[in-house]
């Protein structure tokens, strides 16, 4: 029997960050049921915003909610009008009235973020794209983008037939036993016609050090949390091998309508150009040698499969 451990859970404390930070003794089940409808909600609301996680941090009496998304024009919508309508309705959720910080931070490499290459294969398979050429494309997409390794799986009713079964393809390493590895892990379900299909993506980035937060920093976001702040995230981590170069993370707040150098969020957001994982994952224009393969690897597959179906036997009439 395979022992399947989250890599997520099992680097928890070592080299990846609690997604809800906060401490209560009394309250501590109410407060997993709220932070369970904040992500739910949001989610349901942003599905097309290509939402990688979102992150919750409580104070005294102040909540902190963080969005991690590839495309922030669409969560913060024109003159910041969508933030301020999700704004309002968590404090609705939560009962708590101008005391809720909505921060919308963009993701600089989507082509890295496993989540939303998990969802954009998952965008595939509904839009009924073979499930190989999805799967091979997306490994293409995060290879270019200067991974060290990645994993795709897919289980389900591939391809619509009746019994499900597990596919999966490995290109590099994935040292999912390695602690100090840094192992970003996805997993989306895609609603075809057919039944749900999981789809889980693991990458490798490189190697994390130091294993452990430092000393500084520690005491800064201690007492951050003492005078009732948001400690936020912690510095960057350094990466000792990691082919995908730095990363780094732009923060939006709600509160502000106004840029630092005087223009809308939203309006540069407008002039930039924003690609989606979905996007990325599009077939070329241009055949190219991994498009020629896997149409011929469906051919062959198609042929084969139409070579050992089941003959139909007619009764013959007297």
């Amino acid at each position: 029997m395979g022992q399947k451990v989250n890599p997520y859970g099992f680097r928890l404390g070592i080299t990846t960050d609690w997604k809800s930070r906060w401490f209560e003794e009394r309250h501590y089940r109410d407060f997993v049921v709220e932070d369970w409808k904040i992500r739910d909600y949001l989610m349901r609301q942003l599905e097309a915003a290509a939402v990688s996680r979102i992150e919750v941090e409580r104070t005294r009496d102040r909540l902190r909610v963080d969005i991690h998304t590839a495309r922030p024009g669409i969560v913060i919508g024109r003159r910041g009008a969508e933030a301020d309508r999700l704004k309002k309705h968590l404090e609705e959720l939560t009962g708590l009235h101008n005391r809720i910080q909505l921060n919308i931070q963009e993701i600089k490499q989507p082509e890295l973020d496993a989540a939303l290459i998990a969802q954009g294969i998952c965008d595939q398979l509904v839009r009924r794209v073979a499930f190989r050429r999805a799967m091979k494309r997306a490994i293409q997409t995060v290879q270019k983008a200067g991974a060290q390794g990645i994993k795709v799986q897919c289980s389900g009713r591939l391809g619509g037939s009746e019994m499900s079964r597990k596919e999966q393809y490995r290109e590099g390493r994935v040292p999912l036993h390695t602690l100090r590895a840094d192992i970003d892990y996805g997993f989306r379900e895609a609603r075809t016609t057919s039944g749900r299909v999981g789809v889980k993506v693991w990458i490798y980035k490189g190697d994390i050090l130091p294993y452990k937060v430092s000393i500084e920093d520690k005491i800064t976001r201690e007492a951050a949390m003492a005078v009732g702040e948001t400690s936020g995230q912690s510095g960057p981590r350094r990466l000792i091998t990691a082919g995908g170069g730095r990363r780094r993370a732009e923060t939006f707040e709600s509160d502000e309508s106004t840029a630092p150098n005087g223009a809308a969020p939203e309006e540069e957001l407008e002039e930039e150009t924003e690609e989606t994982v979905a996007d990325l994952l599009q077939e070329p224009t241009e055949p190219d040698d991994l498009e020629r393969q896997l149409t011929q690897d469906e051919e062959m597959e198609r042929q084969s499969r139409e070579h050992h179906e089941a003959p139909h036997f007619r009764k013959e009439s007297d």
